[in-house]
């Protein structure tokens, strides 16, 4: 798979790796600055053994073979501190997973005093009614309401007060660029199975390291942030995603995100001794380029099936391997049925 790269600080480090590798440091440097922006599979310098040394770890990379499409996963186990990931270094489009950090900024305002949860906010679109910002932030989580999302959006300054935000909460890769309108009305220019665009991106450490600071309450009010986790709790996109790989008793609370060739879904879910682990997966691709898919809908329903499918096996895996389950078998609820 060839691989493009977009945005000044990846181009600078994909032409460092261009020059001639060195045994001393600086080569040494270069090769983690080449880890963090493309990930080790690109150029699989090290053993598959040495790359993913736990049982666990060596699981979820078999599951997000990316041959067909890059494959972000990051997760931690909030007691534990264990971690696993592949590519969890890597850029990949937030799509609406975007929106937890949104309410995140906004519910921080809340607590700050600067608005309330039942201040009114205009749905931006004509004829656009108001909304309480506890309506606005229920459908922007649960539903995925792009028009609520952009009315908080304005609210809090725009993405760059997003930004702002997750900076002040120590979280670096994470860049919102546009708003949701513009980000759907653009959809399709980029393939990011085969390219990295830093524009509406994270990787998945910054989402999973959002989530655990978002549930361990180190950034809002117990309020607020039960107000987020209960709106998780609801989702109903993406039913075959992270829902479909997880017992009704894991407690999942999470965010769906989708656009061109990629699906993801980020959340909190619970393994069966009660411990909270914080995930992060990115698929995109599954389908031999964006031009055949698009140009065949059956072609682009199965990759989409495809995608929902390595998410909801990545996530199985992670409960499985998190709660010491050694037992290779998915774990289905009623959830599997059904579209998004």
């Amino acid at each position: 798979m060839q691989m493009r790269i977009v945005g000044k600080a990846l181009i600078a480090a994909a032409l460092v790796m261009g020059a001639p590798a060195t045994v001393n440091a600086q080569a040494t440097d270069y090769a983690a600055q080449f880890d963090n922006t493309l990930g080790t599979e690109v150029r699989a310098p090290r053993s598959f053994e040495a790359r993913y040394e736990t049982p666990l770890a060596k699981q979820i990379a078999m599951l997000a073979d990316g041959s067909n499409g890059r494959i972000g996963v990051y997760a931690i186990d909030l007691s534990t501190g264990q971690e696993v990931g592949v590519l969890e270094d890597q850029f990949f489009p937030m799509a609406s997973t975007s929106k937890v950090a949104i309410a995140a900024a906004y519910l921080a305002g809340v607590d700050a005093g600067r608005w309330s949860m039942t201040s009114e906010f205009r749905l931006p679109r004509p004829g656009g009614a108001y909304l309480s910002a506890q309506q606005h932030l229920d459908l922007m989580i649960s539903k995925s309401c792009n028009a609520c999302t952009d009315a908080l959006l304005n609210a809090v300054g725009g993405p760059s007060a997003v930004n702002k935000w997750m900076r002040g909460a120590g979280i670096e890769d994470f860049h919102l660029t546009r708003d949701i309108a513009t980000l759907v009305r653009e959809d399709g220019r980029i393939d990011p199975a085969t390219v990295v665009d830093v524009k509406d991106s994270a990787t998945p450490r910054a989402m999973g390291q959002l989530l655990a600071g978002i549930y361990q309450g180190r950034w809002l009010s117990a309020q607020s942030r039960q107000v987020l986790m209960n709106a998780m709790a609801e989702t109903t996109t993406g039913k075959k995603r992270m829902p479909a790989g997880l017992p009704q008793s894991a407690s999942l609370a999470h965010k769906t995100g989708t656009l061109s060739r990629t699906a993801s879904d980020i959340g909190i879910f619970h393994t069966p001794d009660g411990r909270a682990i914080a995930a992060a997966i990115y698929v995109t691709g599954q389908s031999s380029s964006m031009a055949s898919e698009n140009g065949n809908r059956n072609l682009k329903l199965e990759a989409r099936r495809q995608r929902d499918s390595r998410i909801s096996s990545i996530t199985g895996a992670l409960y499985r391997g998190f709660g010491g389950q050694e037992q290779n078998r998915r774990v289905w609820t009623n959830a599997d049925v059904g579209g998004e």
